[in-house]
């Protein structure tokens, strides 16, 4: 066991001679990362991230306290109580919601406008157009271009016709084009969504390469994702109340109607004392009566529909709005010098200790 230690110990002490009499060229391999961590740093674009905090009010009625306290900390259904309404849509759904393709087609056409400039334009145009890249990506894009164009050249017409006229009658959710699959893709990769369970907050992340962009397109999310689920909260709610108005609607015209009936019949036979008379203007009156009672009911059930639409719509609480950032999130210099540095130090001792073997191989 001495034995072995010992050889143990002579080996590790050899091999950190060898590192240290290479000291030299470890030192040169360093400072060649060194110098490409510069120049990946200098060659990507600045990037900035806004972001917003948000509190969405959640629903649970008719259960115990001590239950939707429960759920509202795992983020679970409680739907399962029969006094409890189901809910499909939870906050670790947003991230989901934000990056489904109706979501992403929505931002396609919003405004936006850089700093430097004076014109607003859409943001598919703003992630086409104003995109900076790195000098780099010219070379490793150059093949995957190569190939489009020749694909392009063998491409049938029609195909290029069903384009033109998907362009022209808008976009198809359901059949996307290369061009537009793409945009949702790249718009998709630059949002990010942070759901916090316990503290029941949801964070909004946009990063883009210009700060005024970045806080136009984060804000636009949070109120684009806003009227998604009140849309869902609210949906059959709004349908009750339509049903409602178009019941008053049927019921006043029933009353005015029996209304004007009685009033003619009573105008018309006014001073007449005969039994068939009063008969009738009895009985036109009693329908009268009915239809004014069936127009109040119709219109205390639209009250209370509007009662509950308001009831039902959720409550998002904006704890911290959108600003324009100030400072760049990315590219992180230090974290890319550090690795670049590093790589080579571990590669170069790598190859110092190993090379003998790389050799006789």
């Amino acid at each position: 066991m001495i034995q072995y230690s010992q050889e143990k110990t002579r080996s590790t002490l050899e091999l950190l001679r060898k590192v240290w009499a290479s000291r030299k060229l470890i030192l040169k391999v360093c400072g060649i990362g060194a110098f490409v961590g510069i120049v990946v740093i200098l060659g990507t674009p600045k990037e900035y991230t806004a972001s917003t905090l948000i509190a969405p009010e959640s629903i649970r009625r008719g259960s115990s306290s001590g239950m939707s306290m429960l759920a509202d900390v795992a983020d679970i259904d409680m739907s399962s109580s029969s006094t409890t309404e189901r809910d499909a849509i939870y906050p670790s759904l947003y991230p989901a919601i934000v990056n489904s393709t109706p979501f992403l087609i929505r931002l396609f056409d919003i405004k936006v406008r850089g700093q430097k400039d004076s014109i607003a334009i859409t943001l598919s145009q703003y992630l086409r157009e104003r995109q900076r890249k790195p000098w780099w990506s010219v070379i490793t894009s150059a093949p995957f271009r190569l190939a489009g164009q020749v694909i392009s050249l063998f491409g049938s017409k029609s195909d290029e016709d069903g384009e033109r006229v998907k362009a022209k009658s808008g976009i198809n959710p359901f059949r996307l084009t290369r061009k537009e699959a793409g945009m949702a893709g790249a718009i998709a990769s630059r949002i990010n969504i942070g759901v916090d369970k316990k503290k029941r907050t949801i964070t909004i992340f946009v990063t883009m390469q210009d700060p005024l962009v970045a806080a136009a397109v984060a804000d636009t999310v949070r109120s684009h994702l806003k009227e998604y689920v009140t849309e869902y909260r609210t949906a059959k709610t709004r349908k009750t109340l339509e049903y409602a108005e178009k019941l008053r609607q049927e019921a006043q015209a029933a009353y005015y109607e029996a209304q004007e009936k009685y009033t003619r019949y009573a105008d018309t036979n006014q001073g007449l004392v005969r039994l068939a008379s009063r008969a009738e203007l009895a009985r036109l009156r009693n329908e009268m009566d009915l239809a004014l009672v069936i127009y109040n009911q119709t219109e205390q059930q639209v009250q209370a529909a509007k009662t509950k639409l308001e009831k039902v719509r959720p409550v998002y609480a904006v704890i911290q709005p959108v600003t324009v950032p100030l400072r760049a999130s990315k590219p992180r210099k230090m974290m890319i010098l550090a690795g670049c540095i590093l790589l080579s130090g571990a590669g170069s001792v790598t190859w110092i200790l190993f090379r003998r073997g790389f050799e006789r191989s």
